[in-house]
């Protein structure tokens, strides 16, 4: 059962069937169900069915640990998701409910299975379920994983009142990788504050723990720096394409930031530089190093910008920038950029990294840029993110560099599924559903897997604008992508896979998600029919 409760659990469990075994017992014909069955994504470390059933009904409550911070949020957060699916009202730590028939129990546990963090152990029999972690991260992550074991319909033969049967057994988890992350470039195109949350909420489902936002580029500034207003009042002006763009002011941005943390996502953000900059430099002139008259720009090309990395001012300004915005972001990473920086002379580009490393770790940020920065002078507390280079690569594990994996071949968001889509670009390669989850990160292109600090799928803006086409080039394939972070190598495989995908759909359909109906998926029919399933 569990290895670690607490006396003060004991206790409540103790009360919690007490108000069962006191109330009348309801005599249900339990049909067999199979946990295993369930087609949870990402799959679990291990799964051991008992084939029996939960009755989670109106006579259903939740009791958690009131005294660790998190929990209680955690049972009031599922309660709302319960609510959501089967418009059950569950209650959540009450004194007493007449007629208690089942409990929902989320507990600490320092139980000895439970390796990380993140790691968390399902409990699930006839009268109980018991959630188990040692961290409200952890107990967040098994919340998803019991919202996708209740079943989309309620079992209406069993008992007079409506129940939706959840299979019993053991579930034993824990991610493969600590960095779980997707980027969504806001800069090309702006996206909302609702569309971002709608991201999140996604993303957290799939047990995502990082939203990496792409907020500067060429085309747009999209978050306010109070010491350099311009920035947002004349950078923020634009997008591709030439609509009127946008901005997070930083009560926007810390609305992000907490609605992130409610789902236990790291919002890390990133101002990219010393390239892709034309947005700030046309604010503020003197930050431009291409020997070029600055103007606002709304097309797709890349690589003609650059600051001045010569300029004592230039890194005033960067000081103020990291600043601010890592004063508003509580988590470790700062993200600089530092891709395609073509017109930046080879040892200016070493000058401004190396400087611009030190001004991160000066406001207590660790240090992330695309895989380019691996050939400055970076120390090994620094963080490469392989999208092109397998040399850039190589150079990280020879400085001993964590490293993102996000290869534009296999990773792109933005990247089309084949010659027929709507949207996206293909400059890296055509990425089909089952081209995004059949390949192997943990040796992709000869990295170690002791350097792989996890995986993040870019979604690049240039070709969409609003949230529905976000959302057809996200997914189905991030959910793939989750699985690839969180699940090992040996625990994964296609045909299993696209079988539990195809079953992702009633939940994508009632969150109005417009995802790519993918033709390799038979998808599950879905009561909401939103998304009508059809060939591109």
């Amino acid at each position: 059962m569990i290895k670690s409760i607490t006396i003060r659990s004991l206790t409540v469990l103790f009360l919690v069937f007490t108000f069962i075994a006191c109330g009348k017992k309801r005599v249900i014909n339990f049909p067999k169900t199979d946990l295993a069955a369930s087609h949870l994504i990402p799959k679990p470390l291990k799964v051991t069915p008992t084939n029996g059933g939960f009755a989670l009904d109106k006579f259903t409550a939740i009791y958690t640990n009131k005294n660790i911070a998190g929990f209680e949020e955690a049972g009031k957060f599922l309660a709302d998701k319960i609510k959501a699916k089967t418009n059950l009202d569950i209650k959540v730590n009450v004194d007493a409910i007449p007629d208690l028939e089942t409990v929902i129990y989320i507990n600490q546990s320092e139980n000895t299975d439970l390796d990380g963090t993140e790691a968390y152990q399902l409990n699930i029999t006839q009268d109980s379920v018991i959630l188990n972690s040692s961290t409200a991260a952890g107990i967040f992550r098994g919340i998803q994983t019991l919202r996708q074991i209740i079943p989309e319909t309620s079992n209406d033969t069993l008992a007079d009142t409506k129940i939706w049967m959840i299979p019993t057994g053991e579930i034993i988890d824990s991610p493969q990788f600590e960095y779980r992350g997707s980027m969504l470039d806001v800069a090309r195109h702006f996206f909302s504050v609702e569309d971002v949350k709608k991201y999140i909420d996604i993303l957290a489902y799939y047990k995502y723990n990082v939203l990496h936002l792409h907020l500067s580029d060429d085309q747009g500034w999209r978050i306010e720096i109070k010491s350099w207003p311009k920035l947002t009042e004349i950078g923020g002006s634009t997008e591709v394409g030439g609509a009127s763009g946008g901005f997070y002011t930083q009560e926007d941005y810390t609305e992000i930031v907490n609605y992130a943390a409610v789902h236990h996502i790291m919002i890390v953000p990133e101002i990219d530089m010393p390239g892709h900059t034309n947005a700030a430099s046309v604010a503020y002139p003197f930050l431009n190093g291409n020997g070029k008259i600055a103007k606002l720009y709304e097309g797709t090309e890349v690589g003609f910008s650059t600051f001045d990395t010569r300029k004592d001012t230039v890194y005033t300004f960067i000081d103020d920038v990291i600043r601010e915005v890592a004063a508003l972001s509580p988590g470790p990473y700062f993200h600089i950029g530092g891709d395609e920086s073509h017109v930046t002379k080879k040892n200016d580009y070493i000058y401004f990294i190396n400087k611009v490393e030190k001004i991160v770790q000066k406001h207590g940020k660790k240090m992330i840029g695309w895989d380019e920065v691996a050939t400055a002078d970076v120390d090994s507390t620094s963080i490469s993110q392989f999208w092109a280079s397998k040399e850039n690569a190589q150079t990280s594990v020879n400085k001993g560099l964590k490293i993102i994996m996000s290869p534009a071949k296999k990773a792109y968001l933005d990247m089309q599924y084949d010659l027929t889509s709507k949207h996206g670009l293909h400059w890296a390669a055509y990425i089909p559903t089952d081209t995004a989850y059949i390949w192997t990160p943990e040796y992709y292109e000869g990295i170690p897997l002791k350097n792989i600090l996890g995986i993040e799928a870019p979604l690049w803006s240039e070709t969409i604008s609003n949230i529905d086409e976000l959302e057809y080039l996200a997914f189905p394939r991030a959910i793939g992508y989750s699985e690839l972070s969180w699940t090992t190598q040996e625990n994964r495989d296609w045909e299993s896979y696209k079988v539990r995908l195809a079953n992702q759909a009633p939940f994508l359909d009632r969150m109005k998600v417009k995802y790519y109906p993918s033709p390799l998926i038979d998808w599950k029919k879905s009561k909401y029919s939103y998304t009508k399933i059809e060939k591109d």
